[in-house]
């Protein structure tokens, strides 16, 4: 199929996903591009001839304050780089992507890069001459390439929009990585659907291609279909784990079956999940319910329903306690923040725990997570992870969260935002 011509003579792509139609002039491309680009960077707008998807990752990245002349950060590295690493599921399937794409980056004089759900590259492998080049711009290991960070970019792009893309030379948003290509697409959980990170090939011009974005993509389904093959470590198979941030009803993974709990059963099993000493029924009225009026009678059915729900031995009574550990996603983003792992404790809250809940000791909770995870970003001054949390929709009206943005990433867009709050903030409506 041939490419049909726009209003403004220029050729539209058949398909969106892919930078140029095979025989297309890489040369005439990269000129119109250039032109584009730098009517964005100067007007704020988007002239025809741009793809949507790049128009689309064009603006986010211009909303998150990120500038034409800026540069990726590395966030991780050495030991703390290898034990991410280790931990990350990817790392399971690094022989299978090694084996079907280590010869092709090599002779091609390309680089294979896999990075994790938030951007941030895991591996860079391929031609040491390519790897050098690369080195420059910081597209190394554990250096943030996420489209908040660096704006538009394969692997940033492929895990922010949950598709294959390809990304040709003035379609990145950074100058500095203007003369490369690059196409990635998302790997995901076989089991939960979860975008895991991103398989990406990255090189010159070459790779403007239809068939590089077909290759990554066949590569990623590769990574999934081994990942659904291997079976789960047994810890993690035996242990019950408690899924309760970003979400109003918790999930409880249980011998291998997936448990949605209702509000008040969400609620008891973070409570009771953080007390393997036990609570008592005063205790957990006290914890759960604002109202006095509410019985003893009434906990009971619900503790009674939740067992049902259960199965037999995981909930006992006399205290009300759980028979062996949970693991929730709480208690790891405040291991990691114990540690000083900022950037790992990010990365493991999807949102505040249990939002909609109004039980108090759940609120307490809920604020206690939040204040030490923003009092650990400001403390930290990254310009990156503050920026993730800013635009977060729990944090878009944090006005001190945006103030040390400010301080570190003063853009227009930062600085209008933050007059914004600070004038409602001053109102006396507020």
């Amino acid at each position: 199929m041939s490419p049909a011509a726009s209003p403004s003579g220029e050729a539209e792509l058949t398909d969106p996903w892919v930078a140029l139609e095979p025989g297309a002039d890489p040369a005439e491309r990269v000129r119109v591009l250039r032109r584009a680009h730098e009517t964005f960077t100067t007007a704020g707008t988007v002239p025809r001839p741009v793809r949507s998807v790049v128009a689309e990752s064009w603006r986010r990245s211009a909303r998150a304050g990120v500038g034409p002349d800026g540069a990726a950060r590395v966030e991780l590295t050495d030991g703390d780089l290898g034990a991410y690493r280790a931990e990350h599921p990817l790392a399971r399937v690094m022989p299978l992507v090694r084996e079907l794409m280590g010869t092709f980056a090599a002779d091609g004089e390309h680089l294979l890069a896999v990075c994790d759900a938030d951007g941030r590259l895991l591996w860079v492998e391929g031609h040491p001459a390519t790897r050098r080049r690369a080195d420059l711009m910081n597209f190394v290991p554990g250096a943030r390439w996420s489209e908040t960070a660096v704006g538009t970019n394969a692997p940033g792009t492929a895990v922010a929009v949950d598709r294959p893309v390809q990304v040709f030379a003035a379609e990145h948003f950074i100058r500095q990585v203007q003369p490369w290509t690059c196409a990635a697409a998302p790997v995901h959980d076989p089991r939960t659907g979860r975008v895991l990170g991103a398989v990406d090939i990255t090189g010159g011009d070459r790779l403007a291609h239809p068939h590089s974005l077909g290759f990554v993509q066949a590569v990623a389904r590769a990574a999934e279909s081994q990942l659904a093959l291997l079976d789960p470590p047994t810890p993690a198979a035996e242990a019950p784990a408690l899924t309760a941030l970003g979400r109003d009803e918790a999930e409880l993974r249980l011998d291998g079956h997936r448990i949605r709990l209702g509000r008040r059963h969400s609620e008891l099993l973070v409570l009771l999940s953080r007390h393997p000493e036990g609570l008592t029924g005063d205790e957990l009225l006290c914890a759960l319910y604002e109202d006095e009026s509410v019985t003893p009678v009434t906990l009971r059915a619900e503790l009674a329903r939740l067992r049902r729900l259960l199965g037999p031995g995981l909930l006992a009574s006399r205290p009300y306690r759980l028979t062996g550990p949970v693991e929730s996603d709480v208690s790891v983003v405040e291991r990691r923040l114990e540690a000083g792992a900022v950037t790992a404790a990010v990365t493991a809250y999807p949102g505040p725990l249990l939002p909609s809940s109004q039980a108090p000791a759940v609120v307490l909770l809920r604020q206690r997570l939040a204040d030490g995870l923003r009092a650990a970003l400001i403390a930290r001054r990254d310009p990156d992870l503050l920026a993730d949390w800013a635009h977060a929709p729990w944090g878009e009206d944090d006005v001190e969260v945006w103030r040390a943005l400010a301080a570190v990433r003063p853009t227009a867009v930062v600085r209008s935002r933050l007059t914004a709050l600070e004038s409602e903030l001053a109102s006396p409506a507020r």
